[in-house]
């Protein structure tokens, strides 16, 4: 009997068929255009849950350490200033949480406060160069082969791809009784209030 890895290999996650989405006007292999497209996404957001795992292990941090490393390090190389107020709004966590994770992240050896320019009742916050680096040869080296990909299309495929991206980040909007807000009232209870 094949074991359950080998019988899950063979598993499809989707199905050439929905009670959702009229199909009516494709052919049977337009359909499974679709369906294997709907794959090739799927396998590339599971790729790109690995990548972001494996680059947590490699930096030893959670989430939102490295969210919060990647808006420094953005934020630096465009001149900006970031406070752990701005933190907090850009990683989406309190600002008991933002105190914690700079202080983590600080006695780490991966940021340092440094006095703000124009704010005396605030520090701004940046990446150590070492933190910087490591994350130059790791991430940065990733976003380089994405971008490789990227630049070997001609410019109507690139022009294709971004339309189609586009729809599919406005496709993934959640929508009704998952459009809720954390307070469990959807977004239509809240307009009707």
């Amino acid at each position: 009997m094949p074991s359950a890895d080998s019988r899950a290999a063979g598993l499809t996650y989707f199905s050439n068929e929905s009670e959702f989405s009229d199909r009516s006007a494709l052919s049977e292999s337009e359909i499974a255009e679709c369906t294997a497209l709907m794959e090739a996404l799927r396998q590339w957001h599971e790729a790109e849950r690995d990548l972001a795992e494996a680059s947590r292990r490699y930096m030893q941090l959670n989430d939102s350490d490295m969210r919060t490393i990647r808006l420094l390090i953005r934020a630096q190389r465009q001149g900006l200033i970031v406070t752990p107020k701005d933190i907090a709004a850009a990683v989406g966590i309190s600002s008991a949480s933002t105190t914690k994770l700079v202080e983590r992240l600080v006695t780490g050896g991966h940021l340092i406060r440094v006095p703000h320019p124009h704010d005396r009742r605030t520090t701004s916050i940046e990446v150590t160069e070492e933190t910087a680096q490591a994350v130059h040869e790791s991430v940065g080296r990733q976003h380089a082969r994405r971008f490789d990909v990227i630049a070997a299309l001609n410019s109507r495929e690139r022009e294709t791809v971004l339309r189609f991206l586009s729809a599919m980040t406005e496709a993934d909007r959640p929508q009704g009784v998952l459009a809720d807000d954390r307070s469990g009232r959807s977004t239509q209870d809240r307009a009707e209030d």
